[in-house]
């Protein structure tokens, strides 16, 4: 296969359809209700883990019928070392910008979870791993493509930063990771890859986790 041939490296691909953003919407509820009714363990990070779990199966069933040419049209395409570089570091500079406005629960969960060793493992899988691959694929992968494909990449940008930010429910949370969204969103923008987002993501949440297991005393 010649470097032509490869979708991973094309700049070009199919644009996300909106029957695709329907089916996730459909079988996400459709895996995540019988199998939290499953869940004997009902604590916060066993939920986490279902949830996105079944979130990054429903994408897969989503995106299935698009074949290889999923991957580019997600976003999953090269994006160079300095980006991802640059992109983390603005991220860390606008997480502790945003840190000064209050705590956001993302931290305190991550202190709620990270209590002994084991947990503090499975957490930073959880929550800094599996957490920024499903929200990254989702809001500026799945939705940013389609919103792309009809509208345009400002409005791909904004729509999946402002959605990205309310998917986090609580209002004061939502708030202080709309700043976080809307970096993310102009990575995925000016790039037009996922990966750096995706590394800022991971970046950013497994600090998060190792300071809330700091402040609370576990032993990584």
């Amino acid at each position: 296969m010649t470097a032509d041939d490869n979708l991973l490296i094309q700049n070009d691909s199919r644009p996300i359809r909106g029957w695709s953003i329907v089916v996730f919407l459909a079988v996400l509820p459709l895996l995540l209700v019988p199998a939290v009714w499953l869940l004997r363990d009902r604590e916060m990070l066993a939920m986490l883990a279902l949830f996105f779990t079944s979130s990054l199966i429903a994408l897969a069933v989503a995106v299935a019928p698009m074949g290889v040419r999923a991957l580019p049209a997600l976003g999953f395409r090269p994006a160079g070392f300095w980006p991802i570089v640059l992109g983390t570091v603005g991220a860390l500079v606008v997480s502790v910008a945003v840190s000064q406005l209050g705590e956001a629960e993302g931290v305190k969960q991550a202190m709620d979870v990270a209590r002994t060793p084991r947990l503090f493992v499975a957490s930073l899988v959880v929550m800094a791993l599996l957490a920024p691959l499903v929200e990254e694929a989702v809001f500026r992968g799945l939705l940013y493509g389609w919103v792309a494909g009809r509208w345009g990449t400002t409005a791909a940008w904004l729509t999946s930063s402002i959605l990205f930010a309310a998917a986090h429910v609580e209002p004061t949370h939502a708030l202080l990771v709309l700043p976080l969204g809307l970096w993310f969103g102009w990575l995925r923008q000016r790039t037009g890859s996922l990966w750096p987002s995706l590394a800022a993501h991971v970046v950013n949440n497994g600090i998060a986790v190792v300071a809330a297991a700091y402040v609370s005393g576990t032993s990584p």
